[in-house]
């Protein structure tokens, strides 16, 4: 499967899922759901790890119909356009709704300003989410196109000309893109290690509140490396170190549910020592992480990048 197929796989996931995740949260919220709650937190959470190859595989379905009679290219790159805030404002909702799966651990129930939150940046990402798709449609079925291509107000040329163009962007986004790693494979180790019987003194619930720190290393990383991608896409979408760093990455995030909504994990008191489940999960993600760095670095010596 090349990335073209996997883009025509995956570009109505985003959509869909959202309608289906803002559903079940609506109904969890007039039927005062707990589980329902957690059902659609994260389902949110999931559709925004999906939404990044859901984008990136789009460049690689761009360059493939470039060119092609009956395809508009000012079409191509406004749906392009559009898709770009979808994906922003879809991460951050995925990123607060896991803020609230972990605040049902933490405090018990997510507090109001999260549900409030999650409520408002869902109605608002399926807006953008709807329109990226409906442009994306009138791509391949020109009989159903209004006839005229509308601007949008972020131009993914513009933000690589802002990359590209000024010597300190990129160098910059490098350096807060190894500071998101260090907060977030720190956050790995130590929770992870102590699953593993290192550290047993310490209970888990304890070490559950760095959890947060490790999402915005996460955070900061997705907002650089998208930075990156915008900038120069051609050289990570024919890169393969690119594309399992990418499917690394989805694996550890479904990983990270696992210390969030499972309880084992929860069970352990000082001296406690871990399930076999929960070790292996915890090995998992260690390995997943480090694979994901091991990816990133071997870009430049892999394929066509840099």
């Amino acid at each position: 499967m090349n990335l073209i197929h996997l883009h025509l796989l995956l570009n109505h996931v985003p959509t869909v899922g959202t309608v289906i995740a803002l559903g079940l949260f609506l109904v969890s919220l007039v039927g005062k759901s707990d589980d329902l709650k957690r059902a659609s937190l994260a389902v949110f959470f999931g559709i925004a790890l999906l939404s990044l190859p859901t984008y990136m595989t789009g460049n690689a379905a761009q360059a493939a119909i470039k060119g092609r009679q009956g395809v508009s290219e000012d079409l191509v790159e406004t749906h392009r356009d559009a898709a770009l805030p979808a994906l922003v404002l879809m991460e951050i909702t995925g990123l607060v709704a896991w803020l609230g799966l972990w605040q049902f651990r933490r405090i018990s129930r997510p507090t109001r300003w999260n549900l409030s939150a999650v409520l408002l940046l869902s109605v608002v990402t399926l807006v953008l989410m709807a329109r990226a798709a409906d442009i994306g449609g009138d791509i391949r079925h020109p009989e159903i196109a209004s006839g005229t291509v509308g601007s949008e107000w972020i131009k993914s040329a513009s933000i690589a000309s802002f990359v590209l163009g000024r010597p300190w962007v990129w160098p910059a986004s490098e350096t807060l893109h190894f500071i998101g790693l260090a907060l977030l494979l720190g956050v790995v180790l130590v929770v992870n290690l102590r699953m593993l019987g290192i550290g047993k003194n310490l209970p888990f619930a304890a070490l559950h509140r760095m959890l947060p720190l490790g999402i915005l290393g996460f955070g900061i990383n997705s907002m650089t490396g998208m930075l990156f991608f915008i900038a120069t896409p051609g050289q990570y979408t024919q890169n393969v170190a690119f594309f399992w760093k990418i499917v690394l990455v989805m694996l550890a995030g479904v990983n990270l549910l696992y210390l969030t909504m499972f309880d084992e994990p929860w069970a352990l008191g000082p001296g406690d020592d871990a399930p076999l489940t929960s070790k292996v999960i915890a090995a998992s993600a260690i390995f997943l992480w480090v694979g994901v760095i091991y990816c990133g670095r071997m870009l430049p010596f892999i394929g066509n990048s840099f």
